[in-house]
């Protein structure tokens, strides 16, 4: 598996400036756009839209005119807002949100015509590779909260983060095949994230599964009622944010590269960074606090 530093390195290089604004409480674009793309059409807006406050980044796709699709001007702002001061301290937890009905409904077609040529196509793929394996070796637990129908590329993205939670109003295919271009890159993640002949299934027909199926295949972490998603989905994120950040990024780290190893390797493997999280200053300073019956005061 690549490291972080490695494909935030290969994201640098193949998808543009990374934009480093500074912090703020409030709304803020972290993929505003600079004078280079200015004047051009739909230049007034972002595709993406995003704050921070208390260690948690919502990221929103903010596109719902055209259902989110993951056009590659969104997938580059994505990928910025993801990157963004990664290694910061005060970042704790990113949380992936959309506007409007639909969560995301996959690659923009209209850019996947042959006028715009393979070596266009080959970056529109490349690019939402890179930002799903982003989510993967980021430092921080990223969350998708899904309001909606969620598909191709779109339901990639869900599979990919490392927490789901959806409304009990939300849906996920991967429909490519009924338009002849069959789900192959968002069959990585959802072969990954549940049952094969599930998988198989969702990638052969077509057809969506609602979001209690997508929970009962390992595809969601919760479903809840719509009017209960924002508060649920922060639950979460706060918890986690109120936890020490090296040892959650060790944990998470560490967790999906044993994923590939055999048992005996596996449990090696984890058995050093287990010894690596008690050499951490939030490790003794956690099982101290334990033993005084105190809260723990992280690093960070």
């Amino acid at each position: 598996m690549a490291t972080f530093a490695g494909l935030r390195a290969l994201a640098a290089k193949g998808s543009g400036r990374i934009v480093r604004s500074r912090w703020s409480p409030l709304p803020v674009g972290f993929c505003s756009r600079g004078p280079e793309v200015s004047g051009g059409p739909g230049s007034e807006s972002r595709p993406t839209s995003t704050r921070q406050l208390d260690g948690i980044r919502t990221i929103v796709l903010s596109n719902p005119k055209k259902r989110n699709a993951l056009s590659l001007e969104m997938l580059k702002c994505l990928q910025n807002d993801i990157l963004h001061e990664a290694e910061s301290k005060d970042l704790k937890v990113i949380i992936i949100s959309a506007e409007g009905p639909v969560f995301s409904s996959g690659h923009d077609l209209k850019e996947l015509t042959e006028e715009q040529g393979r070596d266009y196509h080959t970056e529109v793929f490349q690019t939402c590779s890179e930002v799903m394996m982003l989510i993967r070796n980021h430092p921080v637990p990223i969350i998708a909260m899904v309001n909606g129908l969620a598909t191709a590329a779109g339901c990639q993205l869900v599979a990919s983060c490392d927490i789901a939670v959806a409304s009990d109003k939300s849906s996920f295919a991967t429909p490519g095949v009924d338009v002849g271009l069959f789900c192959s890159t968002p069959g990585v993640a959802l072969g990954r994230a549940v049952p094969r002949k599930v998988a198989l299934k969702m990638l052969f027909t077509g057809e969506p599964i609602s979001a209690q199926e997508a929970m009962l295949h390992g595809l969601l972490s919760k479903v809840v009622p719509e009017e209960q998603l924002e508060e649920e989905t922060m639950k979460i994120a706060k918890k986690i944010a109120s936890l020490s950040r090296p040892v959650v990024s060790l944990g998470k780290a560490a967790f999906y590269k044993q994923l590939s190893q055999d048992l005996r390797t596996a449990y090696s493997l984890t058995s050093h960074v287990m010894v690596d999280n008690l050499a951490l200053q939030d490790g003794q300073e956690g099982i101290e606090a334990f033993i005084q019956k105190r809260k723990p005061i992280w690093s960070h």
